[in-house]
């Protein structure tokens, strides 16, 4: 079958494996030609010597054959073979995570989380990455689909690896628009989600950041527990478990996902502000001045404002705790940022309004969310695992 076919049957897990088996073989044929060639000359060399007393004994003048090329064309025949296989396997790669399936839980995850091709893709970057001489060994022979030159005009093994995070982005988008198409109000919002948890899953694994060399050296320095999601993935233990993606297109492309995403996130909790506008003092009049109650056109304006923000917290609250961020790292970040679009100006709101005395038998009911309660509830965020 050919590499579209293979796309139906292999998983991004497989086909690393396969790819990197591949190219672990062309490495082995690359190194062991030469001994190869040797044993077969010394096969060649007795079939000749026999041959020649054949010849001597007939008074044939022929004295070679074509043993003498034997070794060559054996070598030559095993190494193209191992080419061929060996770019099939990195083109099925390449298109099963192009092709990963967009719908069900074991694909797209329903709370959001990082989804098992993002996993996957880092342990198949991480496993090809140091066959960089096997992987120019196809280059030079074999056209790919993300590189059509050959020889020394091709590119290297960071043409495909940025190749293979470039269909995993596509692919997470396109998982992404799955989560619109689902019913209720926090659709749009775990399309958001899902997409920082994987490009900060990413740039956490492959990228390079400040915090990589002071962590080697910090015993207890956190570690991302997204990985955790696959306890088979060891791959630190091998060659290229370490693996970092240097360029600068990584982070250019990975972050601004990360940082597109969550500017729209976020955007779900403006509508808290909404309800924060500041109350002219020439509003607030008194009916009773001594018990410092308000007229009751002034004390609907505090009315309308806390009982709206009260509502709007609520239902707000209530759909995007279920979310989840395994990431204690980014959990702590986005909660930041969440508690930083409305909060503060929520406290100064509560501080300057709660004094006044706005309604007779229900005030308690306006003032049941103080900063201090509505810090703890969010401490619960983004934790449903």
């Amino acid at each position: 079958d050919g590499a579209d076919g293979a796309v139906n049957t292999l998983s991004v897990r497989f086909a690393a494996s396969a790819a990197a088996a591949g190219l672990r073989i062309l490495d082995a044929v690359r190194l062991l030609g030469p001994s190869l060639a040797k044993l077969c000359e010394m096969a060649s060399d007795k079939m000749k010597l026999r041959q020649e007393l054949r010849q001597a004994s007939s008074g044939s003048m022929n004295s070679r054959d074509s043993t003498s090329s034997l070794a060559s064309n054996l070598c030559i025949a095993i190494h193209r073979m191992t080419v061929k296989n060996t770019g099939k396997a990195l083109e099925n790669l390449a298109l099963a995570v192009k092709h990963d399936p967009l719908d069900g839980a074991k694909y797209r995850p329903p709370d959001t989380r990082v989804a098992a091709v993002s996993s996957d893709v880092v342990r198949a970057i991480r496993i090809v990455s140091p066959f960089v001489n096997a992987y120019k060994s196809v280059t030079k022979r074999r056209p790919l689909t993300w590189d059509p030159k050959i020889g020394e005009a091709a590119g290297e093994m960071d043409y495909f690896i940025r190749f293979l995070v470039m269909s995993l982005l596509n692919n997470l988008n396109a998982k992404a628009a799955k989560y619109t198409k689902e019913p209720g109000p926090v659709s749009q919002a775990k399309s958001y989600l899902f997409l920082m948890n994987n490009t900060f899953y990413l740039s956490e694994q492959l990228g390079v950041t400040p915090s990589d060399d002071n962590n080697k050296s910090d015993t207890n320095a956190p570690i991302s527990t997204a990985i955790l999601r696959n306890k088979q993935d060891e791959d630190n233990d091998v060659e290229g478990g370490d693996y970092k993606i240097t360029g600068a297109w990584f982070m250019d492309q990975v972050g601004k996902l990360f940082a597109n995403s969550k500017k729209k996130y976020l955007q779900n909790w403006e509508v808290l502000n909404e309800h924060l506008t500041l109350v002219s003092e020439s509003d607030l009049n008194y009916s009773n001045a001594e018990q410092k109650l308000l007229t009751l056109d002034s004390g609907r304006l505090l009315k309308a404002r806390f009982s709206g923000f009260n509502e709007s917290f609520e239902k707000t609250y209530a759909t995007h705790k279920e979310l989840t961020i395994i990431d204690r790292n980014l959990r702590a970040r986005l909660l930041d940022d969440v508690k930083t679009v409305f909060l503060p100006r929520y406290k100064k709101f509560y501080t300057n309004y709660s004094k006044y005395q706005f309604s007779k038998k229900n005030m308690e009911d306006y003032l049941k969310y103080p900063p201090a309660k509505i810090e703890k509830m969010m401490a619960d965020m983004f934790s449903s695992y």
